[in-house]
């Protein structure tokens, strides 16, 4: 089973204080049967891991290793999700009052029909009303 990875399950797996079952278990599928993303994806975790770096929470040797090493993970990048953003995933964060970028993850779940990785509360009952598989907890 593969399933889509957002930002926050990402992040959990890559800081080890922040590394729960549930995340050790999405990373385990992840490694097993690959994981999709939205277009960005990549955008999001070099940011967060370049604020990290700023605010001295890591080193920019730790970013530089840890986006190598997620660049090995059978990770697909959705070609799609540029071309719903002012369709479909606009409808989804309009209805479910996510940013936009939330909803990009939730539109590509519903559109191939897996299961989500995420931790964002906001998301995951957003993914609960619209019946899908959740991981990460």
């Amino acid at each position: 089973m593969s399933l889509v990875l957002d930002s926050s399950a990402t992040l959990a797996w890559v800081y080890s204080a922040e590394v729960t079952e549930p995340i050790r278990r999405v990373f385990d599928l992840v490694n097993d049967t690959g994981a999709w993303v939205p277009g960005l994806w990549k955008l999001e975790v070099a940011n967060i891991l370049e604020m990290g770096v700023r605010r001295s929470r890591h080193s920019a040797a730790f970013r530089n290793s840890t986006l190598a090493d997620l660049a090995l993970l059978p990770i697909r990048v959705d070609a799609e999700t540029d071309r719903q953003a002012w369709g479909a995933t606009a409808r989804l964060s309009e209805q479910h009052r996510l940013t936009i970028y939330d909803a990009a993850y939730l539109e590509l779940a519903l559109r191939l029909g897996l299961p989500l990785a995420s931790l964002d509360s906001e998301l995951r009952v957003a993914a609960q009303t619209e019946g899908l598989a959740l991981l990460g907890r």
